[in-house]
């Protein structure tokens, strides 16, 4: 079974930086396609970013340019390095395995004006 936890969330004033990280239980991170999400109060969940397992990544245009996904395959870990942060950046931050469907619990990423 995969784990997901997630950490590194927490206040911040705008235009600072935030770096989310997530780790995985078991031996399938190498194989598998991870993700970040988020959901912010009264919106749908929305793909921030997403990595493959060779490397290859995809951004949400909210993310581009400014935010930057990663995985360190001796660590089982995806991260997630936020720059210049926005009001509007404010949500749940949501780590999925997208190989197995598996989601972690969530870490609160609040950034104010």
């Amino acid at each position: 079974q995969v784990q997901l936890a997630e950490s590194g969330g927490g206040l911040v004033q705008a235009g600072g930086s935030l770096r989310l990280s997530c780790v995985t239980s078991g031996n399938i991170f190498r194989v598998s396609e991870m993700g970040w999400y988020r959901q912010a109060p009264g919106k749908q969940r929305e793909l921030v970013a997403r990595i493959g397992s060779s490397g290859d990544i995809w951004y949400g245009e909210s993310a581009k340019g400014r935010f930057f996904i990663s995985r360190d395959n001796t660590r089982n870990a995806v991260n997630l390095q936020m720059n210049s942060l926005k009001p509007e950046d404010t949500a749940v931050y949501y780590c999925k395995c997208e190989s197995f469907g598996t989601w972690g619990q969530g870490t609160q990423v609040t950034v104010s004006s």
